[in-house]
């Protein structure tokens, strides 16, 4: 018992203040939607968490929309400007509060359709000068991407396809059934199932409800376990008898509650510490590509064999074939949805962060970017080009590192002789020919703030602590995963061997 007590007294003096910012941080990312509207200015964080050089993933793409008129989106919102690429106006007006409501995943314009924007939050039309959000049919509505395809609008969230004609004003959208791709094995990434076991999604609403008191407990531990350290030096400095009467009482109050919190939700919180210990590398390392059965009851037994799993979609007219990436691989379409999907047997190197660039660059050739770079595939042939390099790849790797040397967040092609790609740390190069683009206008930075959620991540994920720590940040999840697991077992047997003594003592 004394061993316990002394160890879990002085690993939780190290540890509080870690588990403190998860705990808090935690709570906020269980709750993007109710947030999404609170931002923080980026001059309160590191210096490279601010915007230079069209970092950041400031830029996902661009649409032409008549005429010279460009207009570019992502991180930032959509910004109007024209082939020059120097002056930028601010298309924002219409979307909520908030910079994670206009953080733009796809931006479709035609003379048809008009211009859509796809949000994390939804699916909006641009009208009478000012964003309208149009409703879609499903209970998640994060957007990947807008194809126009003749007369009708395709819109794909992560889960589902949906599309709508003209004849209704693109306003009316039904679901396609997209069926199970040939390889489906019924199964789910052993990631995915730790990912909605820590946040609580597992059980819907009700489970991120039950982490989230799990968290407010975290947050009471901590406090009273910082009481009960410090009120005997605060003791002895007292002079007043009825002031130290008072902090006894109040700590030996305190300490109760602390051990009755502990006792009681141990399980939970040992569960919740543990899983999301495996959540990043190098913990993540070992269980990437795992797959497990689904959970039944639970969120993950979903019938949709797509759930959670699309990323983007392109229709090669040429071909008359979709294409679909998706969290597992990249498929191919040949009968517009009727049959099984088919997996591309030789595929380019996709970050398990996801697939940011799919753009088709002539009949059967396509360009496929991520964080480990950007390629040049030819699917017909097998070939793999690197489009940086300019060197083959070899290899049939479709489930690239986590990060390459060019961690590629957006592609422009500025016209037929110049493109651009916008890596996420770096910011913009030149892809082919010269770089038209200005540099980021004052007016962009200014306007584009970070959300509260994304600066809560920062912190739940150690990153935030990159510029004291480098490269060594990764070991402050598991570092503190271990001590937080050491401190809650500790604790609870400190707590449960004293209270067997009292029954032992009481007996005799």
């Amino acid at each position: 018992m004394k061993f316990f007590r002394k160890y879990h007294k002085w690993v939780s003096l190290f540890a509080t203040l870690f588990i403190l910012l998860f705990a808090v941080s935690g709570i906020v990312l269980n709750h993007r939607d109710s947030l999404s509207r609170f931002d923080l200015s980026r001059k309160l964080l590191p210096p490279g968490y601010r915007y230079n050089n069209w970092n950041l993933a400031a830029v996902k793409g661009s649409v032409k929309s008549g005429g010279d008129s460009v207009l570019v989106f992502g991180n930032i919102g959509v910004w109007l400007t024209n082939s020059s690429f120097r002056s930028f106006h601010d298309m924002n007006a219409g979307f909520p509060k908030g910079v994670d409501n206009r953080k733009i995943n796809s931006l479709s314009w035609s003379p048809v359709s008009g211009l859509f924007a796809g949000t994390l939050f939804g699916l909006y039309h641009f009208q009478h000068h000012r964003w309208e959000k149009v409703i879609l049919p499903a209970k998640s509505v994060r957007v990947v991407k807008i194809l126009q395809k003749g007369d009708s609008l395709l819109v794909m969230t992560r889960s589902n396809l949906f599309y709508a004609t003209s004849n209704s004003g693109f306003q009316n959208f039904f679901e396609i059934t997209v069926p199970k791709g040939e390889n489906s094995d019924g199964k789910v990434d052993l990631f995915k199932t730790l990912w909605v076991i820590h946040s609580g999604e597992i059980y819907g609403t009700a489970g991120k409800l039950i982490v989230d008191g799990a968290g407010i407990v975290f947050i009471m531990l901590c406090i009273t376990g910082l009481i009960y350290f410090f009120a005997p030096y605060l003791l002895k400095s007292m002079k007043d008898d009825l002031l130290r009467s008072k902090l006894k009482h109040f700590n030996r109050s305190s300490l109760k509650w602390h051990n009755l919190a502990g006792s009681w939700v141990i399980l939970i919180l040992l569960l919740n510490t543990a899983t999301g210990m495996f959540l990043r590398p190098p913990l993540l390392i070992p269980i990437a590509g795992e797959r497990v059965g689904k959970i039944k009851y639970t969120e993950l037994d979903n019938p949709n064999p797509w759930f959670d799993r699309f990323r983007d979609v392109l229709y090669d007219k040429v071909q008359d074939r979709y294409l679909v990436a998706t969290s597992e691989g990249i498929y191919y379409s040949d009968d517009h949805f009727r049959s099984d999907l088919k997996l591309f047997e030789v595929q380019p190197p996709v970050s398990v962060m996801g697939i940011n660039v799919f753009e088709k660059t002539g009949s059967g050739r396509y360009l496929v970017g991520s964080f480990s770079g950007i390629y040049e595939w030819e699917p017909a042939s097998g070939h793999i080009l690197d489009a940086i390099t300019r060197t083959a790849f070899a290899g049939n790797n479709d489930t690239g590192p986590p990060f390459g040397n060019v961690s590629v967040a957006g592609y422009v092609k500025c016209n037929d002789s110049s493109s651009v790609v916008f890596d996420f740390a770096q910011g913009m190069f030149a892809l082919q020919g010269n770089n038209p683009f200005s540099q980021l206008p004052q007016s962009v930075i200014e306007a584009s703030p970070i959300s509260l959620w994304n600066t809560c991540l920062e912190i739940h994920t150690g990153r935030i602590f990159e510029p004291i720590l480098g490269p060594f940040y990764i070991l402050v999840v598991p570092l503190v995963g271990l001590a937080t697991l050491f401190i809650l077992i500790s604790g609870f047997m400190a707590w449960w061997l004293a209270k067997r003594s009292k029954l032992l003592f009481s007996k005799h």
